[in-house]
C-alpha cells in the first residue's frame, strides 16, 4: 500500500468524516479538500489516469480525418475518425522527437508533424518519414502511434489510459433506461469552445451537479424557468455516475419538446436529465438541445473546461435562419457560462479564507453527497491487488 502523508492523511480523514454522513445532516466538503497539494497529486493518479474521460460527442467529428485534441493529466490525446468510420484515440506526441501533432480540432487526409513532417494515417500509421533512408534499418511500417483506449456510448467519446477498467457500456448500463429515449447521439453539433478557469476542478464538478443554485446565480438566463421543488433523483446510487431531473415550464425558450418530436411522450416532453459521469463529464439532456462540460485539472486552482451543445434533429431542421437561431443561442449559453465562472472562481477564492468552513447542504445538492462519496472510494487508499477501493455507501 502506497505511503500517506500526515498532510494527505488528514484530508482525507476529513474526507471521510464529512462522506459518513446521512444526507439530511450533510455538509459542504471541507475547504482543504479544494487547496491540498497532496490530495491533488492523488487525484492524478487514482482518478484521472485510471476513469473513463470524455473529449467530446461522436458528431464532433462526423467525417473521415476529422479530429479533436484533449489531454488527461500530462498525456497529450487526440481522438479522429478514420477512412472506416471508426473512432480511434492516440498518443498525441511524435514518434521521432516527441513533438506534439495537432492542437485543438480539425480535419487532416494525413497527420503531419510540424517539426519534421512524420506523417501518419489516420490509424496512427507511420507513412512517412523524410530523409531517414540513411539510418540503416529504419522502415516507417514498423512504428505506430499508441493508441488510447476508446469507447463510444450514446453517441459520446470515451478514453482511459486504464486497460483494466470495466467499459463505459457496463458502468453506465443503469443510466441507458434514462437518457436512451432522447436518442441524443442523433442531436446536431452546432458549438464546442475550451477554455480556462480559475478553480478547482471540484468546485466546477459540484456546480454543474446541483440545481440549488439557478434561481440565484442563474436568475436572468436559465434559473428563471426551474421549478426547484420538481427535481427529482434516483433512489438508487450507482458507481460510476450519478443524476438529477428537472422539468422546465411553458414559458421557457429552451428545454420543452418540439412539435415534431415523436420520441417522447407525456412528462418526457418537458423533462430533461442532468447526469454527471464521474469523474467530470456533465450534461443537461432536453427534448430539444444538449448541452455538456468536460472537464480536466490544470493545476490545483485551474481547470480546462470543455463545453458544447447541440440540437434536437427536428428543432434544427425547423430553423428557417440556423445561422442566426445558433449565434444567439452562443450569445445566450455564453451568459450563463460568465454566470458559473462567477461563482466557481469565487468559491474557490472564499474556500482559501482562513475562517471559510462548509455548511449544511440541501436537499437540492443530493448529487454533491453522491459525488463526496465517489471521492472517497477513489482516494481513501487507492487500489491494489490486496487493497479493495471503499465500496459504495448508500447512506441517505
Amino acid at each position: 500500500m502506497p505511503e500517506v502523508s500526515a498532510d494527505l492523511e488528514s484530508v482525507l480523514a476529513k474526507l471521510r468524516a464529512c462522506a459518513a454522513l446521512p444526507l439530511e445532516q450533510a455538509t459542504a466538503m471541507p475547504p482543504e479538500l479544494y487547496s491540498s497539494a497532496a490530495l491533488y497529486d492523488r487525484e492524478l493518479k487514482e482518478i484521472f489516469a485510471r476513469e473513463w474521460l470524455s473529449p467530446g460527442r461522436a458528431a464532433d467529428i462526423p467525417n473521415p480525418g476529422d479530429y479533436i485534441s484533449f489531454a488527461i493529466n500530462d498525456q497529450p490525446v487526440f481522438s479522429i475518425r478514420g477512412d472506416d468510420g471508426k473512432i480511434r484515440s492516440f498518443s498525441n506526441v511524435c514518434l521521432h522527437r516527441m513533438m506534439r501533432l495537432v492542437d485543438g480540432k480539425g480535419s487532416c487526409t494525413r497527420i503531419v508533424c510540424p517539426y519534421h513532417a512524420w506523417t501518419y494515417d489516420n490509424a496512427g500509421h507511420l507513412l512517412a518519414a523524410p530523409h531517414m533512408k540513411k539510418s540503416p534499418g529504419f522502415n516507417p511500417r514498423d512504428h505506430a502511434l499508441p493508441e488510447i483506449r476508446t469507447e463510444i456510448w450514446e453517441g459520446w467519446i470515451y478514453i482511459t489510459l486504464n486497460d483494466q477498467a470495466p467499459s463505459v457500456a457496463e458502468l453506465l448500463a443503469p443510466l441507458l433506461p434514462v437518457v436512451g429515449r432522447y436518442q441524443m447521439a442523433d442531436y446536431v453539433h452546432c458549438q464546442t469552445a475550451d477554455f480556462v478557469w480559475s478553480t478547482n476542478w471540484k468546485l466546477l464538478t459540484e456546480n454543474f451537479m446541483e440545481g440549488y443554485h439557478l434561481p440565484v446565480a442563474h436568475r436572468k438566463t436559465v434559473g428563471a424557468w426551474f421549478p426547484a421543488e420538481e427535481t427529482g433523483f434516483p433512489e438508487e446510487r450507482h458507481e460510476a455516475f450519478t443524476y438529477q431531473t428537472f422539468i422546465k415550464d411553458q414559458t421557457a425558450k429552451y428545454g420543452l419538446a418540439h412539435a415534431n418530436n415523436t420520441r417522447l411522450t407525456d412528462r418526457w416532453r418537458y423533462t430533461s436529465v442532468m447526469p454527471t459521469v464521474f469523474p467530470t463529464h456533465m450534461y443537461v439532456l432536453a427534448p430539444d438541445h444538449l448541452w455538456y462540460l468536460s472537464l480536466r485539472p490544470k493545476s490545483l486552482g485551474e481547470v480546462h473546461l470543455r463545453f458544447g451543445y447541440a440540437l434536437a434533429p427536428e428543432v434544427y431542421e425547423s430553423l428557417e435562419d440556423k445561422d442566426a437561431f445558433i449565434a444567439e443561442t452562443n450569445a445566450f449559453f455564453d451568459r450563463v457560462n460568465d454566470e458559473d465562472r462567477l461563482v466557481t472562481e469565487g468559491i474557490y477564492q472564499g474556500s482559501r479564507a482562513p475562517l471559510a468552513k462548509g455548511g449544511r447542504l440541501s436537499w437540492l445538492e443530493r448529487e454533491i453527497h453522491d459525488f463526496m462519496q465517489y471521492l472517497l472510494r477513489r482516494l481513501d487508499s487507492g487500489e491494489t491487488e490486496s487493497q479493495p477501493r471503499p465500496k459504495l455507501s448508500v447512506a441517505r
